[in-house]
């Protein structure tokens, strides 16, 4: 737990860094291998979910890099220290990868003969940014519950007569970032 500016209690968990230059080389090393070792962990999850338009499982991120699933589910639980990615309780299952949504939303993305879930409106709108491509995104308004449809260009989204709501502010989004 840290404490937010203000005194609001954010359960995210605090990291313990050493300041840059510190004298351990070993340890030093060590933690760059592991950012190195996230990093591939990271870009296979997404390499993979682009792809197949699912979060990948623990072995097939394993088998891809060569890695033992403790080894995968070590840097899954660094990546989602790091809000890198949003995992179900039971530690490797993969929820969210912003902006994807490994579980079915209401906000879809087409993009080509793909189609991606969205963990929100606003992520909606960064899967096509993300992938470099035009899309179409179909959700709903929450309150009528009509259909929105919005093509997405390279120049960003169409005019579309809608409002946005954002019922959580941004600062307060991970300390319950399924709900928001």
């Amino acid at each position: 737990m840290w404490e937010a500016p203000g005194g609001k209690a954010n359960p995210a968990p605090a990291l313990a860094c050493k300041p840059m230059g510190y004298s351990d080389l070993s340890t030093r090393l060590t933690g760059e291998l592991l950012m190195d070792h996230d990093a591939a962990v990271r870009s296979e999850v997404y390499r993979f979910l682009v792809e197949a338009t699912r979060a990948p499982t623990v072995p097939e991120v394993g088998g891809a890099l060569g890695l033992g699933q403790a080894e995968v589910r070590e840097a899954y639980q660094r990546l989602f220290i790091r809000r890198v990615l949003v995992l179900g309780e039971d530690g490797e299952t993969i929820l969210m990868a912003p902006p994807f949504s490994a579980v079915p939303t209401q906000h879809r993305v087409r993009v080509g003969s793909r189609e991606y879930f969205a963990n929100c409106a606003w992520d909606a709108l960064g899967i096509p940014a993300a992938l470099h491509a035009p899309a179409i995104v179909t959700s709903r308004c929450e309150q009528s519950y009509e259909p929105l449809t919005i093509r997405v260009e390279g120049n960003g989204p169409e005019a579309v007569a809608c409002v946005a709501h954002f019922a959580v502010p941004a600062a307060r989004w991970w300390e319950d970032i399924v709900f928001t």
